[in-house]
């Protein structure tokens, strides 16, 4: 491969810089980005995308919880804060986490795992970007034209007759729509038809059935949002008795559509995390996953169960006593495939030579927060104790703590766990570790006080509040701001990594799947050479090489001194 001298960074631990031409150099100029058909790059402008989404909405989340400081007004209007929870729900349901670990992380790293040069549809993928680049760009106009006070849900008949930018909010939601079906659309031919020799269906890496189940999802799934957007649209602009019942409408009829798709939106935010989990914990437990193939199929049965139990998020809507049974009882099945997962990751676990890498710590922090969040369903699934919970702070926290806390820690993880290989750096451990133990504290004085202010009563989406919640309330702000700073710890060690990190090699963390054979970063066409496909767990074919820092395959070796083992011991 070609090279170029680098003496962009007098610190490298490399005292003679050549630097490989790769998918970051190989071309220049803002129109060889905007214009790219290399799967890296876009999800590299996703993942920037994403993130300045996130921060956006993130900066919304403070502002509400700095006025929850008190009962009083501090500086924002009733219809301030009606506006202000609605677009940080928008922006981070929207803009962040459904696209966060499939479009970004997923474009980046699913053909290299497969060994293929690049995904099946290379302008659908940048068309998909530019998609998400335009629904973006509606929300903001959304934001300029007067905001959006609905909440995220868009609930009918009130979004019919609001005078902010409804119409707005939803057109961009509808061009999301297509950006997601595109993804999966292109991620489900990708894993069907450009699988390297020797890479079955169950030889393919757990991330990869995880991206696979969501694609699923995103395709059948998403179209109903469009088209009940669409509708809603319609009714607000030419008042049509659809949704509003001043005209004939049944508003119910609106919260089964939405809820058809966004309960299976869920696992398209939850499954990608969970695919990583797999990841992350296998190759920092130095072990073979255990249960391959019951996590591989636990994430085809919660694609399917996904459909299948909307309605527990209607049980004081007014439907029969027969439905609102059947759908507690389907949701009570959900949770068997999550904790098929949740135990085979403990007892990959068991016994392994488990690093704390900042990857493995934000993997372990999201096995403590989902199982929380896992378990606090359980409530909302039981219809005595739903009623009582229902529109409270405890449905909040219980949100949270699946969607934040368990889908953005499962994206931190990836990012941290797959850094490495997609900038070519290493980051600082010390500050990465510290930023996971404030995002991982911050997040748990956020919400967790939560559940208690639901169970005592305190409704969600409430502007003022009695009292003797501000105790409570005061906890959770400053959750809010620890997690807040963490989460800008973790980004300012990131980019920091970028321009002082140390060269990585290209299997830093002694990973077994395709990704780790090529460089770091990978050149433009991921391989030089096709590589050779076998069991993406089998921690043993790799060994440690003292000189270049990172793992090697056992057949490279001319590390008789140099090298160690799987399980860490130095080789005679």
């Amino acid at each position: 491969m070609a090279t170029v001298v680098d003496s962009s960074n007098p610190k490298s631990d490399f005292p003679i810089q050549y630097r490989e031409l790769n998918y970051l150099n190989c071309t220049k100029g803002w129109k060889s980005w905007f214009f790219t058909l290399d799967h890296k790059r876009i999800g590299i402008m996703y993942l920037i995308g994403v993130t300045g989404a996130f921060f956006l909405g993130g900066l919304f989340a403070v502002l509400l919880r700095t006025e929850l400081l008190r009962p009083e007004k501090i500086f924002l209007s009733a219809d301030g804060y009606n506006q202000m929870f609605t677009l940080h729900g928008a922006i981070m349901t929207f803009l962040v986490i459904i696209p966060g670990v499939p479009a970004a992380i997923g474009n980046i790293i699913l053909p290299v795992m497969l060994g293929a040069k690049d995904v099946a549809f290379p302008r659908m993928n940048l068309g998909s970007f530019y998609l998400w680049m335009f629904g973006a760009a509606f929300f903001l106009a959304a934001l300029a034209l007067g905001g959006l006070d609905t909440g995220w849900t868009f609930y009918t008949p009130y979004s019919v007759y609001t005078g902010t930018a409804v119409r707005t909010a939803l057109l961009g939601v509808f061009i999301l729509g297509f950006s997601s079906i595109f993804t999966g659309l292109n991620f489900i031919v990708t894993i069907h038809t450009m699988r390297p020799p020797g890479m079955t269906w169950f030889k393919m890496p757990l991330f990869l059935w995880a991206l696979y189940a969501t694609a699923l999802i995103q395709v059948l799934a998403t179209p109903v949002l469009g088209i009940t957007g669409l509708l809603l649209i319609v009714e607000n602009t030419f008042q049509i008795g659809i949704f509003d019942p001043a005209l004939g409408g049944d508003p119910v009829l609106f919260q089964h559509f939405f809820w058809f798709y966004s309960h299976p939106a869920v696992y398209v935010m939850i499954l990608p995390a969970m695919g990583v989990v797999s990841e992350v914990i296998a190759v920092h437990s130095r072990k073979h996953i255990f249960g391959y193939r019951f996590i591989a199929y636990s994430s085809i049965a919660i694609a399917i169960f996904g459909f299948l139990v909307w309605g527990h998020h209607m049980f004081v809507s007014g439907q029969s006593k027969m439905v609102a049974v059947v759908f507690s009882a389907i949701t009570f099945s959900v949770s068997i495939p999550s904790a098929i997962k949740v135990f085979n990751w403990l007892t990959t676990m068991y016994k392994g030579s488990i690093r704390f890498t900042t990857a493995m710590c934000y993997a372990l922090a999201f096995l403590f927060i989902f199982s929380i969040g896992g378990l606090t369903g359980l409530f909302l699934a039981t219809l005595a104790t739903d009623i009582h919970l229902h529109d409270t702070y405890f449905v909040v926290a219980h949100f949270h703590y699946v969607m934040m806390g368990s889908s953005l820690v499962g994206l931190f993880a990836a990012i941290h766990h797959w850094w490495p290989k997609i900038t070519g750096k290493m980051f600082s451990e010390f500050w990465g570790r510290i930023a996971c133990l404030g995002v991982f504290l911050g997040f748990n004085l956020t919400f967790f006080p939560q559940f208690l202010l639901g169970t005592r009563g305190m409704p969600r989406r409430y502007y003022t509040y009695l009292p003797e919640f501000q105790n409570l309330h005061i906890l959770s702000t400053c959750g809010a701001y620890l997690l807040g700073l963490s989460s800008a710890l973790m980004a300012a060690t990131l980019i920091y990594s970028v321009y002082r990190g140390k060269r990585a090699p290209a299997n830093p963390w002694g990973g077994a799947s395709l990704e780790w054979q090529c460089s770091s970063p990978p050149p433009g066409n991921n391989f030089d050479h096709p590589p050779l496909a076998g069991d993406p767990y089998i921690m043993e074919s790799v060994v440690y090489n003292e000189e270049i820092g990172g793992y090697v395959p056992v057949e490279c070796q001319g590390a008789n001194k140099n090298s160690v083992t799987a399980s860490g011991d130095k080789e005679a």
